[in-house]
């Protein structure tokens, strides 16, 4: 990943439609990534990409590597991107590229670029006039009629009476408690669903994503069990809201909305 003079490459941000002159003095303005020079348009086509010439030392496979070890310096660069794609996003239509596209050199940029111009454009005309909202749904990790009754549900049948009486009733409160957990896994899921399927109705595009589990969530007492996104126009913002809130008091669940961002979900789609 180097310049032609193997000392620079290539980075790109996102792709745009043809960008004006206020647009592009605006992004010469931000810093992008570290060392870098200044933030600028590479036209290929009707098309414009966002870019920046990096040090190619700094951007090798093997410095990649290392960066995603080193958190703090992930981050930053992380949050250089963002930054450049959300300044970009708000001057029109924008298809952000992933993390870490880079290209020796912009001739090979532009002829790369060009080879998916069909593809952008067909994306800039499907999220134009719409943004990205983030939908995660949690429910209790244990259903309330379970709360306090796991140990006595499990308890040895000894020493709690005698004959099959005692082991009758050890089997039938673990039957219970079989049955319980089993209610409240399809509860999940049903509202997992039910929250999808109405807000998908709304939404230009949607996609599932990988829900978290406490160990990543840090959370106990909760259990996620919807993590998505959805491509909503602008003009449904205010559906998107109401929705949400109607599908709070219907499930109960506790519904959490991020947005609105740049869609990244939704770049690769046309």
């Amino acid at each position: 990943m180097t310049g032609p003079d193997d000392t620079t490459a290539t980075y790109v941000f996102a792709v745009c439609r043809r960008l004006g002159p206020a647009a592009l003095s605006a992004l010469s303005g931000l810093p992008g990534l570290a060392g870098g020079a200044p933030v600028r348009g590479l036209a290929f086509g009707p098309l414009t990409a966002v870019v920046q010439q990096v040090p190619a030392a700094e951007f090798t496979e093997e410095a990649w590597q290392q960066r995603l070890t080193d958190r703090q310096d992930l981050e930053r660069c992380a949050r250089a991107h963002h930054e450049v794609v959300t300044a970009a996003a708000a001057c029109g239509p924008t298809v952000p590229l992933a993390l870490a596209t880079l290209y020796r050199g912009d001739d090979r940029a532009r002829e790369a670029l060009t080879e998916d111009a069909e593809r952008f454009a067909a994306a800039l005309v499907r999220v134009e006039g719409h943004a990205e909202w983030g939908v995660k749904v949690y429910l209790p990790a244990t259903a309330p009629e379970l709360s306090g009754v796991g140990a006595a549900a499990t308890a040895s049948p000894v020493g709690g009476g005698s004959g099959s009486g005692a082991g009758r009733a050890y089997l039938e409160r673990k039957r219970g408690l079989h049955q319980a957990r089993e209610r409240h896994h399809d509860r999940t899921m049903r509202t997992a669903e039910d929250v999808d399927a109405e807000l998908t109705q709304l939404a230009a595009a949607s996609r599932r994503l990988r829900t978290h589990s406490q160990e990543v969530t840090g959370e106990k007492h909760r259990l996620q069990v919807l993590n998505a996104a959805y491509l909503v126009a602008a003009e449904r913002e205010g559906e998107l809201a109401d929705a949400v809130e109607g599908l709070r008091i219907r499930t109960g669940a506790q519904i959490e909305v991020s947005g609105p961002w740049v869609p990244y979900s939704f770049a690769g789609e046309v």
